[in-house]
């Protein structure tokens, strides 16, 4: 009896021995194993690269548009400065350059003021007329705010105030919706004061 034992655990040892071997092999195998490293490397790493690359799309559009709000703020101001009196016609043709200035980038969005402020011997400024370009005038009479630097009793500036609302195309960085805008003061370069005609 003990030899038949002795038989059959010879016999079956020889059998498990090399299934654990291909086990092992095909193991060592599969962790030398190169060739699809790079796909799924790729594949992990596709998600964020987009992320980056989208969302540095919509940082740079929002850079530029900035810019260009900040030239069109300065351009409707210098423009209007270099007027002793400005008619109607010549306000549309100021206010209506704001929208190539603000090219490639659609110009519904955008919002432009330019104002004449007065400012009295206690440094007070205050607004003597004002027009827009898809927005809201101010109101002529009421007050302003300035820099402490710019309130020189008894002279005018003008006020150049633009804005635009930035949709991000993508959101995947830059969510929800962006007022980007920016506003400069000018001196009167012709004469003291800057007369509007609405003729």
């Amino acid at each position: 009896m003990g030899l038949r034992m002795k038989t059959a655990t010879t016999m079956a040892f020889p059998t498990a021995a090399p299934t654990i071997q291909r086990v092992v092999c095909a193991f060592r195998r599969f962790i030398a194993e190169r060739r699809g490293i790079a796909a799924v490397e790729f594949a992990m790493l596709l998600p964020m690269m987009l992320m980056l690359f989208l969302g540095s799309v919509e940082v740079t559009t929002g850079v530029a548009i900035q810019r260009k709000v900040t030239l069109t703020a300065r351009a409707v101001a210098d423009l209007s400065s270099q007027f002793t009196n400005i008619y109607n016609a010549d306000m549309s043709n100021i206010l209506n350059a704001s929208s190539d200035i603000i090219a490639p980038y659609a110009a519904t969005p955008l919002t432009v003021v330019v104002s004449e402020l007065s400012i009295d011997n206690q440094g007070q400024a205050t607004v003597v007329w004002s027009d827009t370009l898809n927005g809201t005038a101010r109101t002529a009479g009421s007050s302003v705010t300035i820099p402490a630097s710019l309130a020189t009793p008894n002279s005018y500036l003008l006020l150049g105030e633009a804005s635009y609302v930035y949709d991000p195309t993508y959101g995947y960085v830059l969510t929800g919706t962006l007022t980007l805008s920016d506003k400069i003061y000018m001196r009167p370069r012709q004469s003291a004061s800057v007369a509007r005609t609405n003729s």
